[in-house]
């Protein structure tokens, strides 16, 4: 009687376990092999990393709580690691794919990630996280449809296409991170790269009179960019997964690490046209074209492409201010955007971050409030599950801003009170355009101005459309303001989307915590974590 009564609990457990994190909801099966490959983005042979065969890798498309089942093999010589720029994983920062909650796939070795894309649409990106690996390529793209009685603010487009665009060095990235590690500047990008290509490399086909979404992500290491279709307009539709206003621009600006969706029509007399990325703010600007194509066009592109923004910060900085959140239209759940007020929501504390770029021990670092994060010997997700000590320290880096030179290494963390309301700053005392990501959730730009942030500057913030995303800019010698619902427990990464200087420090961990240890909050570790540093030989979950 005692074996039935327990068996029938196990039961009734795994099935709890088994709802709570899937639901009803759909599976979608991968299986990725990872191996070097030759590659020729530049008109040079150069070692890539391909997924399948392929760069970029390929294109996962899923729709709103869908689970995604991706196992991944790694053949190369080295430890590997996917991260999911922008997907939130509710409740599982097990999977995020960063250091510091996931241990890396060892050469000849398979992990399988469990993702969901819970309660999220839009437009996002994968991509190596370790070391320099995303300079040799691995990424891709993701799109998340939303499901279908949820209504979207446009017409279903003729074509989908994704944009995967950014900087390229014909440096491998071995080569790379030798450059940093020995104290030196990698110096600028080679060129620009769209969907793998090089000039006029990659082709995007339209029909005469149909309209068309672009998924445009700046999948680069140091550079942001600017998009534009010669002779065609484009309509701002998606901003990372939030639905936005649809106002009509010429180029847009996307820093590192952002994705945005536009619709364009193929309104234009039947012929080839340029599509053209460009870098900005840059000494010498940098210049990639694509073709877009009318069907049955017989004239292709010809004379130069069509010329965009440069080093106009102001420019950027109205166009930034310009992006709004559709209040009346549905995101991934029927009810309207705005019916989220989170003007109305008093922060219950203010962090405020500075970027700084310090030499330490006669190298170039780069920190955060004068913090430069180095990894510890273990994922400081592991070691916090495991409760293995000297691992990380808990406010080991302050929530208050630092304007000085001087900075130390250490495995920065700092804690934050799961269900707070926080209003994060991000001020900026350099010469350079900084990008800032927040692992695990979207947040609202409510501010950016130029200048010192002050308690004064809330009085420009705005409070009711502000779009919602995870990666946002930060101008020289500026200020960008956020407000962040902390209802995500875990371990989360806040870095700079610069390549260069989160690998040199410009980084740290967010601990969301909930006292209550329960799986309400947070899901178990997975039963095929991998455990490495301190946590190897020790177990997971009896389940």
């Amino acid at each position: 009687m005692v074996e039935k009564r327990n068996l029938v609990l196990i039961c009734a457990l795994l099935f709890y376990v088994i709802s709570s994190i899937n639901g009803e909801d759909p599976y979608r099966f991968f299986t990725w092999k990872v191996t070097y490959g030759d590659i020729y983005p530049m008109g040079v042979k150069q070692q890539g990393i391909l997924i399948n065969g392929q760069f970029p890798g390929p294109q996962i498309n899923c729709v709103t709580n869908d689970n995604l089942i991706i196992s991944v093999y790694n053949y190369l010589n080295e430890p590997f690691l996917l991260s999911w720029n922008g997907l939130q994983h509710r409740r599982n920062s097990w999977q995020d794919g960063t250091y510091g909650t996931t241990c890396p796939i060892p050469p000849g070795k398979n992990f399988t990630y469990m993702l969901q894309a819970k309660d999220q649409i839009g437009s996002f990106f994968y991509f190596p996280s370790l070391g320099l690996q995303k300079a040799a390529g691995g990424y891709g793209g993701i799109k998340i449809y939303s499901r279908p009685r949820i209504p979207v603010p446009f017409p279903f487009p003729a074509g989908d296409h994704t944009v995967l665009a950014g900087d390229w060095y014909k440096k491998s990235h071995q080569r790379l991170r030798h450059i940093l590690d020995m104290g030196r500047s990698i110096s600028s990008p080679d060129g620009l790269l769209i969907n793998g290509r090089g000039w006029n490399g990659y082709t995007f086909q339209v029909e005469h009179g149909k309209t068309y979404r672009f998924r445009i992500s700046n999948v680069g290491l140091t550079t942001s960019i600017n998009f534009r279709i010669q002779g065609h307009t484009m309509k701002l539709v998606e901003v990372e997964g939030s639905h936005t206003v649809q106002n009509t621009y010429t180029s847009l600006d996307l820093h590192l690490g952002q994705s945005a969706s536009v619709l364009v029509t193929a309104n234009q007399p039947v012929k080839d046209y340029y599509v053209v990325v460009s870098s900005r703010f840059t000494r010498r600007v940098l210049t990639t074209t694509a073709i877009l194509h009318y069907r049955n066009s017989k004239i292709g592109v010809s004379g130069p492409p069509p010329g965009g923004p440069t080093t106009q910060i102001a420019w950027s900085l109205m166009q930034a201010r310009s992006l709004r959140w559709n209040l009346t239209a549905s995101g991934p759940r029927p009810n309207p955007q705005g019916s989220y007020h989170y003007g109305m929501i008093k922060p219950s504390r203010t962090i405020i971050l500075s970027n700084s770029a310090p030499w330490i021990n006669g190298k170039q670092r780069y920190a955060v409030n004068g913090v430069s994060f180095v990894a510890g010997d273990t994922p400081l997700k592991l070691a916090d599950y495991f409760n293995i000590g000297g691992v990380f320290s808990i406010g080991s880096i302050s929530d208050k801003s630092y304007n000085g030179n001087n900075a130390y290494l250490s495995t920065s963390v700092m804690h934050a009170d799961f269900r707070s309301f926080a209003e994060i700053v991000f001020q900026n005392w350099e010469d350079t355009v900084q990008s800032w990501h927040i692992d695990g959730y979207s947040f609202f730009v409510v501010g950016m101005d130029g200048g010192q942030w002050t308690p004064a500057s809330r009085w420009r913030y705005n409070l009711r459309d502000t779009v919602a995303r995870s990666t946002v800019q930060v101008y020289p010698k500026a200020w960008t303001a956020i407000y962040i619902a902390l209802d995500n427990v875990g371990m989360w990464n806040i870095r700079s989307e610069n390549w260069v200087r989160q690998y040199l420090g410009q980084q740290f961990y967010l601990r969301v915590y909930s006292p209550a240890h329960s799986w309400r909050d947070e899901l178990p570790i997975p039963k095929n974590a991998l455990l490495c540093g301190r946590a190897r030989g020790r177990h997971t979950r009896p389940l």
